[in-house]
């Protein structure tokens, strides 16, 4: 695969300044999807609508959407990695191959019922996680340079925790929306416990600061630019699922949040 890169870019400069436009372009997505979402909702779940394709089972588009983050890094570290060596770009590769194991070969067969996902959300997701993996891994994995003594640096330590702290908040999240329903059950049911307690979309929250607690510790524009994104789209999703609950449950909690406790 190092040959493939090395045909396609004349340098190791030019293929950095490459991964640096990308980030930058990354950002503006984020404020294009942001001014989309001020008037549409991410269209996949209780908001999947046929008007945007044809509907894909939802544990076959969790699966496949999310797989090439997974396996693009895993096709990429095998290639020559100049910066695998080092353990600051290790534990943060672990980081990111962690979230996505998880994600792609675990959440989706756990799914308990589910309403198809439409064709283009399943489709954008899927280029998304190619693009990003791809991102991500090559600066970490070859372009990214630390101090020896990073690890022990507060924006690592600090960073890490935080990805640890919000990753443990979105599994634990996912576990109690799964078991909402008995078996045979339908319909949407008022979810309780954990951080549910104080916000509507607890399993946003834990990947916003699993994220940010990523490119604390990554300190580089490509965490950042994926940490914006995934802000922007997933605090959206947040209200939206926030202003439903409300209006669909007469008893819903009115002190809860949408996305940060006792703010927002």
């Amino acid at each position: 695969m190092d040959a493939i890169f090395k045909a396609l870019f004349s340098s190791e400069d030019e293929e950095l300044y490459i991964l640096d436009c990308l980030s930058y372009f990354m950002m503006l997505m984020a404020f294009v999807t942001f001014l989309a979402l001020l008037f549409v909702n991410v269209p996949y779940g209780r908001y999947a609508s046929t008007r945007y394709g044809f509907p894909v089972n939802v544990k076959f588009a969790w699966f496949v959407q999310e797989l090439p983050a997974f396996l693009v890094p895993l096709g990429l570290m095998l290639s020559s990695c100049a910066r695998i060596t080092h353990l600051p770009n290790q534990l943060l590769l672990v980081m990111y191959l962690c979230h996505y194991f998880q994600r792609s070969l675990i959440y989706p067969f756990l799914i308990r019922g589910g309403k198809s996902t439409p064709f283009i959300s399943f489709a954008l997701a899927f280029v998304f996680c190619i693009y990003n993996g791809y991102l991500q891994t090559r600066y970490l994995s070859h372009y990214a340079e630390y101090p020896p003594d990073w690890v022990t640096h507060p924006y690592f330590i600090i960073g890490s925790c935080l990805w640890l702290v919000g990753w443990i908040i979105n599994i634990h999240s996912d576990h109690i929306l799964r078991n909402l329903r008995k078996p045979g059950e339908t319909g949407y049911k008022i979810p309780r416990g954990g951080m549910f307690k104080f916000v509507s979309g607890a399993n946003f929250l834990g990947e916003v600061v699993e994220w940010t607690g990523f490119a604390i510790a990554a300190h580089s524009i490509h965490s950042a630019a994926f940490a914006i994104f995934t802000l922007v789209v997933l605090s959206s999703r947040a209200v939206a699922h926030h202003k439903w609950y409300l209006a669909k449950f007469e008893d819903y909690p009115k002190s809860r949040k949408a996305l940060i406790p006792f703010v927002f």
